[in-house]
C-alpha cells in the first residue's frame, strides 16, 4: 500500500485528479478525517474538506506511473 497526501484547491483540480487516477487499474482511495472515498469519484472528493490535504491510499506495492501523472497535486503534509 502507498499513502501520499494531495491538495486540490480548485474545482478544475479536482476534475482534472479524478481524470488522471481513472486513468489507472489501481484501487485508490482519499482520505479525510473518518470518511475513506474512492479517489476516483468527484462528487465525493467534493463532499470532502478540500481546504486540508486529503491522504490518498493506493492499493498497490509500487504505482510509481500514477503518482508521477499526479505530481503537481502531490505535497507533504501540513
Amino acid at each position: 500500500m502507498v499513502e501520499r497526501y494531495v491538495k486540490l484547491d480548485k474545482i478544475n483540480d479536482v476534475k482534472d485528479f479524478v481524470e488522471r487516477v481513472s486513468g489507472f487499474e489501481y484501487k485508490a482511495e482519499v482520505i479525510s478525517d473518518t470518511y475513506i472515498l474512492s479517489a476516483k469519484s468527484i462528487m465525493g472528493i467534493f463532499s470532502l474538506d478540500l481546504t486540508e490535504p486529503l491522504k490518498l491510499r493506493v492499493h498497490a506495492d509500487s504505482c510509481d506511473d500514477l503518482l508521477e501523472s499526479i505530481s503537481l497535486y502531490l505535497v507533504d503534509k501540513e
